[in-house]
């Protein structure tokens, strides 16, 4: 399998690792993420994923400690505050989806580009025609309560609400998280779609057949250390991720032992 990472990356992290207090959640992990693309991480519950995410984006919680380089359009972050990462263009979207639920849908969108506003850059409230068109529910939602949508259109008003930010890194984590099938390929188009708007996708996901389909490339972390690597039609062939992530590897035994 090819293991090339993507060139002339927006991120590169190199040799991070983090940890709680004395128990290590991250060790020794290197990804790299280029503009337009998707990249994923897969792994599942407590593999580490959202640390790895907090970690980029300077969140983690107080009992929290990181090391190794975080390089961020070539400059190094890892001292910067998470309201400068934000400012300079990264945008997470958290598993909890931390919407204002007693706000409307889009009193909502407009707090994702208050930063922008509050900078007067010119034209960032037209971003939220572009998220309409993106995610039309909301448009038809824009005065309801956030509290009162469903799973999925809550996870949409997230995803929107993060990119009227006008982020060049867009990190998503678990996105498909509680959500029914129907919904998760809808979540999951749209996440594709985002790919022709230039900005950079950093997917972490249990759900990894969805995930691969979108990605460019991936990675497969296991408690808290990458262990596989490459372009994600690769991955999806890979035996030890059909077995482990793709849910293949039991079927196939029955079909080997009834015949």
């Amino acid at each position: 399998m090819s293991t090339r990472q993507p060139q002339h990356p927006i991120l590169r992290v190199t040799d991070l690792s983090a940890r709680y207090g004395k128990v290590h959640a991250v060790t020794g992990a290197n990804i790299a993420v280029t503009r337009g693309s998707i990249v994923t991480v897969i792994g599942g519950n407590g593999a580490g994923k959202s640390t790895l995410l907090n970690s980029i984006m300077g969140s983690l919680p107080s009992t929290g400690n990181c090391s190794g380089s975080i390089q961020y359009l070539g400059a190094e972050i890892g001292a910067w505050q998470v309201e400068r990462r934000v400012s300079d263009g990264i945008s997470l979207v958290p598993e909890r989806r931390e919407l204002f639920a007693s706000m409307s849908v889009e009193d909502n969108l407009l707090l994702g580009g208050f930063r922008l506003y509050r900078s007067g850059k010119h034209g960032w409230k037209e971003t939220m025609n572009e998220i309409y068109d993106l995610f039309p529910r909301l448009r038809e939602r824009r005065t309801q309560q956030a509290g009162t949508l469903s799973g999925g259109e809550r996870q949409m008003l997230a995803v929107g609400r993060a990119l009227m930010a006008q982020p060049q890194l867009l990190m998503l984590d678990e996105p498909s998280l509680g959500l029914a099938p129907l919904i998760v390929r809808e979540i999951f188009q749209i996440i594709s779609r985002l790919r022709s708007t230039g900005v950079a996708i950093l997917l972490v996901e249990q759900n990894a057949r969805a995930a691969l389909q979108v990605a460019d490339y991936g990675y497969v972390l296991e408690t808290g250390e990458i262990v596989l690597e490459g372009r994600a039609k690769e991955l999806s062939g890979n035996p030890r991720v059909i077995e482990s992530y793709l849910g293949l590897g039991n079927a196939r035994k029955e079909v080997t032992a009834d015949t």
